[in-house]
């Protein structure tokens, strides 16, 4: 009988692998994102240090900065959560597929539904990701002063010394 059982198991870790790499995989990404997060933090401190010091004419600039990385901090902390609850979702995952083995449970559907909501969290999570990334670009051309210089979808930079070309025809008129 044991021997049956351990033929019955083996199929499951099997198909276990699957959620145990994304458990793996996800978990990097949430080195990744934590790291941003205490980057981010540690430069929004630095920067209202400097920002109580600095001369009237940089603190509008610095302001923005802080601004700017308090709301890159708030995306980093919601793809942290949904990057987490995805983990969760694959962890339960897994101890479902080992419960329904060792129960005989025909539960496909529910065992679906928790991949799904696996995949949707970190899908969500990638998306908050993308926006983070995209601010962070913001950030560094505030930071070089460079607010103009170029669409930060496209990255191309104008010819006439970093304005868009069209920005510049609505000056004209």
């Amino acid at each position: 009988m044991p021997t049956e059982h351990l033929s019955q198991l083996v199929p499951v870790l099997q198909t276990a692998i699957g959620p145990v790499i994304l458990i793996s995989g996800v978990g990097l990404l949430l080195l990744s994102l934590t790291n941003r997060f205490a980057r981010a933090v540690d430069r929004a401190r630095e920067l209202k240090h400097l920002l109580r010091e600095a001369p009237e004419d940089s603190r509008q600039r610095l302001a923005a900065q802080v601004e700017n990385l308090c709301h890159r901090a708030h995306l980093i902390q919601l793809s942290i959560i949904f990057s987490t609850i995805s983990l969760l979702f694959a962890s339960i995952l897994i101890i479902t597929l080992f419960v329904s083995v060792l129960k005989h449970l025909e539960i496909t559907q529910v065992i679906s539904l928790l991949f799904i909501c696996c995949m949707i969290s970190l899908i969500v999570s990638l998306i908050i990701f993308i926006m983070d990334i995209r601010l962070s670009l913001l950030a560094l051309k505030m930071e070089l002063g460079l607010e103009k210089c170029g669409d930060a979808v496209t990255g191309k930079i104008s010819e006439t010394g970093g304005e868009n070309p069209g920005k510049q025809a609505g000056r004209a008129s």
